[in-house]
């Protein structure tokens, strides 16, 4: 069994250990409710709605308003994402509520005159599409909550306009954020125009605070078709933006069947397509089935090897065939087809590693015949499970850190730079290296390929686990280890989440090992062909797990997230 020792910043809780007996900080945990979230105000809301009787989209909704107030990098109410739901009763469903292009996006917006992509999907008013984020909240809240529509808000209303403490991380990241100091609106209100926010000082947000109210007293379609909506695309008009008020009355929500698949007994419930992250889970786990790649331990050579492979497959293939279903037929089956996975697991070498050029999206060519198959680093996440076994996992972004930094004039929020999820050139990275075609390419009121991954499992129909991540590109892989290491590992989810974890994404071709890792374990990569290159992080896990009649919590500790729980 290989060894490995403490490191970096995991010396809080690893020492010295062999790989098949990692200790970790014990879960938080519960047995009533509990809310895992990245930013500790936001939780505590979420815990006060379960504790005064509401369900757990109750508390999803009231979270993620809260977070549009505390954790403005990536909270939000000018961005998008995914709901999953699973009731007691074991009833699904999956609310996309993406950003999508507004009617005047065209293919080639954002390619200059040498035809190369420009910044514009990034920076400026016409990086952003069609906000999601409160036509998903509502839908959910009509759908599934109990609780009245503005006692959900209320928090956050007050959040914003008395204030919250700026904690350490806040006032280091606000004060780090170059793209708000490029908006007069942005830096006024969020850098006190160079009078950068210190621990301990109050964040007041009263044009929020009055956006969020009105939001309250009228329901979603003010958002969309109010006075919100109208001072929304005014400035866009004035700015060069896209956006009109007919493109934000048109938005909506869109309720899907959950992707579903089986591993090892565990029935997991994810993200459908225009996420290719569910995908992209059920594809790696069903290349790892019969490897036994986890005989040597978490985090082993071996273990890595083959996790790291199985990646690299879904991500050549994630380039081709993945993509907005209402625009594409998506090969799903196809995709996860045993027969299908079983070829792509024959190729991987026991020794050495494959180098990405030698690896192609694998469907047979003859598939596509006549038919076209196809189906941030900020973001956030946080899950909720009531006393009653409801589940909720959301995630939701701006894309980039603090969205493109513009704030709507006079109604304080960030805008989203989603569009940047489209492919501008196909081959052409985006913001995270992703490379991508035809299938993700722009297009009027579609939806950008999403790496968004909430997942909820069960076992024998119980509830057993729910979890996601923000992180990009990286968030499908963050979230499989997580899920493995609980699994196969029998890890609690306080040290599968604190475990180093690796991403390797097909192109570029490079293996990136979270700080943590033993030098003996790069050194051994280093000689199977693995390009190795340190990070930081690989995506910012949270999860719940249920063990008997106790909720267990884990969050990512080294980046102030926070288990709620009672």
């Amino acid at each position: 069994m290989q060894s490995r020792c403490c490191a970096g910043l995991l010396t809080a809780f690893l020492c010295c250990t062999n790989v098949g007996e990692v200790s970790a900080k014990e879960p938080v945990t519960g047995t009533h409710g509990m809310v895992v979230a990245q930013e500790p105000i936001a939780a505590d809301v979420g815990l006060e709605i379960l504790k005064n009787g509401g369900n757990a989209v109750d508390a999803a909704v009231a979270v993620g308003f809260a977070l549009a107030v505390t954790h403005s990098s990536a909270g939000n109410l000018g961005g998008g994402g995914f709901m999953l739901v699973r009731l007691a009763n074991g009833a699904t469903t999956f609310l996309d509520f993406r950003e999508c292009a507004p009617r005047k996006a065209s293919r080639d917006m954002y390619l200059g005159p040498d035809g190369e992509p420009t910044r514009d999907s990034i920076f400026g008013w016409r990086s952003s599409g069609v906000p999601g984020s409160v036509s998903g909240f509502s839908a959910a809240h009509k759908k599934f909550g109990t609780k009245p529509w503005a006692d959900l808000l209320a928090p956050a209303i007050k959040l914003a306009r008395d204030g919250f403490v700026v904690s350490e991380p806040v006032a280091e990241s606000l004060k780090s954020a170059e793209q708000l100091r490029q908006d007069p609106e942005s830096k006024r209100i969020f850098l006190r125009d160079g009078d950068y926010y210190k621990p301990g000082d109050v964040l007041r947000q009263p044009e929020l605070a009055e956006t969020l109210d009105r939001i309250a007293q009228h329901g979603a379609r003010e958002f969309y078709d109010g006075e919100t909506a109208h001072r929304l695309a005014a400035a866009m008009t004035a700015h060069g933006g896209l956006i009109t008020v007919d493109d934000l009355k048109a938005y909506k929500t869109i309720e899907r069947k959950p992707l579903t698949g089986e591993y090892k007994g565990f029935q997991i419930l994810t993200a459908p397509p225009p996420s290719a992250g569910g995908l992209g889970l059920l594809q790696i786990m069903g290349i790892l089935t019969g490897t036994h790649y986890d005989s040597d331990g978490p985090n082993s050579t071996k273990a890595v090897h083959y996790e790291a492979e199985a990646m690299r497959r879904f991500y050549a293939d994630r380039s081709e065939y993945m993509g907005d279903p209402d625009f594409y037929v998506v090969p799903v089956k196809p995709l996860l087809n045993p027969a299908y996975l079983a070829k792509r697991r024959s190729t991987i070498d026991p020794q050495h590693a494959t180098p990405s050029d030698l690896v192609e999206p694998g469907l047979p060519k003859a598939m596509n015949a006549g038919i076209t198959w196809y189906e941030s680093t900020e973001t956030t996440h946080y899950n909720v499970v009531d006393a009653h076994g409801n589940a909720v996992a959301v995630t939701y972004t701006l894309n980039n850190s603090y969205g493109n930094g513009i704030t709507a004039p006079g109604l304080g929020f960030l805008l989203n730079d989603e569009m940047d999820d489209f492919v501008a050139k196909p081959g052409a990275p985006n913001m995270f290296g992703m490379v991508g075609g035809d299938a993700n390419a722009i297009e009027p009121g579609k939806r950008p390929l999403s790496s968004m991954t909430p997942t909820i499992i069960t076992k024998n129909g119980k509830l057993f686990m729910a979890v996601g991540a923000p992180g990009g590109s990286r968030i499908t892989t963050g979230v499989t280890e997580v899920i493995l290491d609980v699994i196969d590992f029998h890890m609690n989810p306080q040290s599968a989440v604190d475990l180093p974890r690796f991403h390797e994404q097909w192109k570029p071709d490079i293996l990136y090992l979270q700080d943590g890792f033993p030098a003996a374990t790069e050194d051994a990569l280093k000689k199977m062909g693995y390009q190795v290159k340190p990070t930081e992080g690989v995506a910012r896990v949270e999860a719940i797990v249920v063990k008997g009649h106790t909720l267990e919590g884990g969050t990512e500790s080294r980046l102030h997230g926070k288990v709620a729980a009672y």
